[in-house]
């Protein structure tokens, strides 16, 4: 009997991890426009905006200076993101990154 209980106890304790079917995550994909430099600032975002609650996956990509996040909707949503981009002083936005500053930079 004694066993038993055990079997039983170890298959509640590992059925609680499983998600159910019917528990859908409502993923959501955004694109944000980040001043990235180099992979100093890559790595800075990975070790902190990964770690928002909701966040699923995060892609950056430093030639087109974006950062692709795929988050939970039921947890965070843009502006939340956009305040923890802010926090580690890269602000994120929607819409692309003028190239006025690089254009001075080469003159």
């Amino acid at each position: 009997m004694n066993k038993f209980f055990r079997i039983l106890v170890l298959l509640f304790v590992l059925s609680a991890g499983i998600t159910p079917s019917w528990a859908k995550v409502n993923k959501q994909t955004v694109t944000f426009y980040v001043d990235l430099h180099c992979q100093g600032c890559i790595d800075k975002i990975y070790k902190n905006i990964a770690f928002e609650k909701g966040v699923k996956d995060i892609q950056c990509d430093l030639d087109s200076k974006t950062v692709v996040v795929t988050f939970d909707a039921d947890k965070t949503d843009i502006p939340t993101l956009q305040q923890a981009f802010a926090a580690i002083n890269k602000p994120a936005s929607l819409q692309p990154i003028r190239q006025e500053h690089e254009e001075q930079k080469q003159k």
